[in-house]
């Protein structure tokens, strides 16, 4: 299979280099574009399409950065590819400075998606174990859940829903890394006690997720179907109403992804290395390139919660991403906040 990720800019609809883009909701300096190998895309008009060149950078040498959240004040992050976990204050970030990332705890195998429980100890999906784990305060970390009876795929990313505490964990549903065709897979849901259950199924490769701000609505991720997927939460957690909630351009496969205070979603697209602003429809507002690298995940955070925090890597090859350690976590401005 390919590892490969990342794309280049279409050529139309870009600021001319060295110029300043004048979206609504990003604020980022704009180099050269460059078309891309593939052919032409979709786009709405009115689009404004960025790049990350111009992005300052957080965090560099990690393998693949993902999980990416605003906790308490820190920007927390799976190593996925060693299954540490870290985090990091943004504001004491300095190229001068000695500060490093706080490793905050390991899990044996790979390590995707964060959340924190309402007794506030924080959860990280244990993609091969299959278990969610949660984390103590000495960073020991024991088996919240264990979907290892019911689930034969890898584990993947995973969201808390604030006003319930309950966790929606989604897996592979077919074995990516030793070259399976594509199978559907499921999204499980785990109640307070560690007790897990079905919640939904035939996603194709289901993966982050976020709660709409005002709303009971869950929208997911469909990473190899190109398309965000909505529900309504039920009061015992169960999922119901399932609903296309955005059809995304050709060739985009959105992984991480983060909620705004107005209910647009932030996607990452994997593999052609671009973050894109989607409201419900589908409309893309804005969208921030990142050729040749994968675009993993994102986070809204920061003190006002309008810093975009953007994760990137050469590779989702786990020998390639050992050797090149060239993921990095950069941050833009944007004009609205998170929820």
């Amino acid at each position: 299979m390919s590892w490969s990720c990342g794309g280049n800019p279409p050529a139309s609809n870009i600021p001319e280099p060295g110029g300043r883009a004048t979206s609504p909701n990003v604020d980022i300096a704009v180099t050269a574009a460059r078309p891309r190998p593939w052919g032409a895309r979709c786009w709405q008009a009115g689009t404004v399409h960025t790049t990350i060149d111009s992005a300052t950078e957080v965090v560099s040498g990690i393998r693949f950065p993902e999980g990416n959240r605003w906790h308490d004040g820190r920007l927390w992050y799976s190593d996925m590819h060693t299954g540490e976990v870290f985090s990091i204050d943004p504001a004491v970030v300095d190229p001068r400075s000695d500060v490093a990332p706080r490793l905050e705890t390991t899990i044996d195998g790979q390590s995707s998606g964060l959340g924190w429980l309402s007794d506030g100890r924080l959860v990280v999906s244990a993609m091969n174990s299959r278990t969610i784990q949660a984390v103590g305060p000495d960073g020991t970390n024991a088996v919240f859940a264990d979907l290892s009876s019911v689930e034969s795929s890898l584990l993947n990313d995973l969201v808390v829903d604030e006003a319930t505490g309950r966790t929606y964990v989604g897996a592979f549903g077919y074995d990516l890394y030793g070259g399976e065709e594509p199978r559907p897979g499921p999204l499980y849901v785990v109640d307070p006690d560690g007790s897990s259950r079905l919640a939904a199924d035939g996603l194709v490769f289901p993966n982050s997720a976020n709660v709409l701000p005002g709303t009971r609505t869950l929208v997911v991720s469909e990473t190899w179907g190109g398309r965000l997927t909505a529900f309504d939460i039920e009061a015992d957690g169960s999922l119901s109403g399932r609903r296309e909630w955005a059809a995304l351009p050709d060739g985009v496969t959105p992984d991480g992804s983060t909620v705004d205070a107005e209910g647009a979603i932030w996607v990452c697209s994997v593999d052609t290395g671009e973050f894109l602003r989607v409201v419900e429809g589908g409309e893309v507002t804005d969208r921030i390139d990142a050729p040749g690298l994968c675009a993993i995940d994102c986070a809204l955070g920061g003190e006002d919660g309008r810093t975009l925090y953007l994760a990137t890597a050469d590779s989702y090859d786990p020998e390639t991403t050992a050797r090149t350690r060239a993921g990095r976590i950069s941050a833009v401005r944007v004009t609205v906040p998170g929820p």
